[in-house]
């Protein structure tokens, strides 16, 4: 990059932004762009990946397009860039009422960034419409979701490289926080981009600011007694994630009891009003914690976060370096526990699964998809297998497919289950895993099973206690919330 074009860059990081310098990984992101290469960005939490797109839209004349995998993120997005001044830039979701699309729809043109789905992006008569203006920058925010929910969860993560060549994207940028080789690698292919001429720009995933913790329980009820002794003296605010939906409601609702902290559950049962609540009073410090799943915290960019807990194992150490980096983004001490116990692993291979059919259900639908009615079926696996039929895939081909696809949710859950096994560091067996070395192990660095010192790491909340309000003691109220389970 010559010094004129850096100088530009920073003059227009001054004007709209106002900041003085790039942070790292900003600027040769930037710097890959203009020469007109693809990019595929692999920047920390917190390392201002949005801020690349809102540039270049500012230098290059046609619509940035924006591939986001959550409403909730596209409409906090918005919200920024219309608060800084950006009042062409439109969620295009189904959020919008007919006649509210119609609009977006007749006025495509004005538009100048287009948050879209991949679900919304896959819709004939949407394509139509964005085939009228000129797309200069495709970009896929949480690119990681193509490699990981593309087969299964989400397909039509599947069409984007259709989508790329319909629309005649003249560059396509990558955004994600965490990636490992792999995904690297899978990422592009799913995209039909050309590796040479893909720039992968990636900075350690490293987050030296955040203390590892694992922990291990022999049950259930010990675990939910340790949960809540610690976010009683963990100085927050927090999130603990959850796989279980119903866990993470019920938790919420013995927290109230037992502490004074302000708790909320987030999940997709939770209503679209009181979710977008949740996540505005948490941003604004009127909630200390969110127990949550996994749709909780992708793109929140809250400074001040001081503590992650997994409660369940995620599925992915990719999963989890993610959900980890929502702490300490401001660079003080943070901390992210693991709180594991041997049934834990049979939870998440269950939930890993749960979408991915077998050979004998791939041979049945097959073997008698004339008799399916698929439009009124609500089988989640059938509506998945009925997207690969209707593209015109093989049935060798889906079995094939969703076998590799088994394999590799099994081998990441192994991957998982060392790192809440092994013996020595923890952050270097997680940095490993992203084809990073690391040899400064410190005070501060991770357990390698030993006490957590709260109290050192300045992390000890400083009014521990709540007035006995309750006279039950905390494993009563567990077995009267938590008896006879089904997660």
């Amino acid at each position: 990059m010559n010094d004129n074009q850096a100088e530009r860059l920073r003059f227009i990081l001054k004007k709209h932004f106002g900041y003085d310098s790039f942070k790292p990984g900003q600027l040769a992101v930037l710097n890959a762009l203009l020469e007109d290469k693809n990019v595929m960005a692999i920047l920390p939490t917190g390392a201002g990946k949005t801020l690349i797109y809102q540039i270049y839209g500012l230098i290059k004349p046609n619509a940035v397009l924006i591939i986001s995998p959550l409403i909730s993120l596209m409409q906090d997005q918005v919200s920024r860039m219309q608060y800084l001044g950006h009042k062409n830039v439109i969620a295009f979701n189904s959020t919008l009422g007919k006649n509210e699309k119609l609009f977006v729809m007749k006025n495509i043109k004005k538009y100048k960034y287009i948050f879209i789905s991949p679900e919304m992006l896959s819709d004939q008569y949407v394509q139509k419409c964005l085939k009228k203006i000129k797309i200069d920058l495709f970009v896929v925010d949480e690119a990681h979701c193509i490699s990981q929910w593309g087969i299964d969860f989400r397909p039509e993560y599947l069409d984007l490289s259709m989508s790329i060549k319909a629309l005649k994207v003249k560059q396509v940028l990558m955004l994600t926080a965490t990636a490992s080789k792999k995904t690297r690698k899978d990422t592009i292919d799913k995209l039909s981009l050309n590796h040479d001429r893909t720039e992968i720009i990636s900075n350690s995933v490293n987050r030296s600011n955040i203390y590892l913790s694992v922990q291990k329980f022999l049950n259930d009820t010990d675990k939910q007694i340790y949960l809540l002794k610690l976010i009683s003296s963990l100085q927050g605010p927090g999130i603990v994630y959850f796989s279980s939906k119903k866990i993470a409601n019920q938790m919420s609702e013995l927290i109230k009891q037992k502490t004074l902290l302000r708790v909320e559950p987030y999940h997709s049962e939770v209503n679209d009003d009181d979710r977008y609540r949740i996540q505005h009073q948490f941003m604004n410090d009127k909630i200390d914690l969110v127990c949550a799943t996994s749709a909780f915290g992708m793109g929140i960019d809250k400074n001040n976060i001081r503590y992650v807990i997994h409660y369940h194992l995620p599925t992915t150490l990719e999963d989890y370096m993610q959900e980890i980096g929502r702490a300490g983004r401001d660079g003080k001490q943070s901390i992210a526990f693991m709180l594991y116990q041997d049934s834990d692993i049979n939870l998440s291979r269950r939930l890993a699964l749960k979408n991915v059919p077998d050979d004998d259900e791939i041979n049945f639908f097959f073997s008698n998809y004339a008799k399916i009615n698929v439009t009124k079926h609500s089988d989640d696996k059938i509506k998945l297998l009925n997207f690969y039929y209707s593209k015109g895939y093989s049935k060798n081909y889906v079995l094939d497919t969703f076998r590799n696809l088994t394999y590799s949710k099994i081998e990441s859950l192994n991957v998982l289950h060392d790192y809440v096994s092994v013996n020595g560091c923890l952050r270097k067996y997680l940095l490993r895993h992203f084809d990073e070395s690391f040899d400064n192990h410190n005070d501060k660095c991770c357990s390698m099973n030993s006490a957590v010192n709260l109290k050192f790491l300045g992390l000890l909340r400083k009014n521990i206690s709540k007035s006995s309000q309750n006279k039950s003691n905390w494993r009563d109220i567990i077995n009267s919330l938590f008896y006879n389970v089904n997660m």
